[in-house]
């Protein structure tokens, strides 16, 4: 299983979440959110294991997020725009953004995370 873990260094969510992969001795790949977003396919990948809600995918608290009015602009977008409008900005997506060849999340719960990754 490769994880690859979209995060960013100033986020207190992203270090937390490394911390824990590092404690559980989970190996993984850590990619820079803002510089080099996932892409529409790995967007897409962790959207169907979100239940196709994409708002989920969203750093709905960020400040891009409010600048560009998506609260209101969201729910009447089509997926592919908002799956483009993500992959070109990291800052959009929610982090820490977990993603291995079978299964995802974003955020941090370790009792997802513990679920997910570490086999129990």
């Amino acid at each position: 299983m490769s994880l690859r873990i979209y995060s960013y260094a100033g986020c207190g969510t992203c270090r937390k979440a490394l911390q824990w992969l590092r404690e559980k001795g989970i190996p993984h790949e850590v990619l820079p959110i803002r510089e080099q977003p996932p892409s529409v396919a790995e967007l897409r990948a962790m959207l169907d294991g979100l239940g196709g809600d994409v708002r989920k995918l969203f750093n709905t608290s960020g400040r891009d997020y409010q600048a560009l009015g998506l609260k209101d602009r969201l729910p009447g977008m089509p997926i592919e725009e908002a799956l483009a409008l993500l992959a070109g900005n990291g800052n959009l997506v929610k982090r820490p953004f977990a993603l291995t060849d079978r299964t995802g999340t974003v955020g941090f719960k370790p009792e997802v995370w513990q679920k997910l990754f570490a086999g129990g």
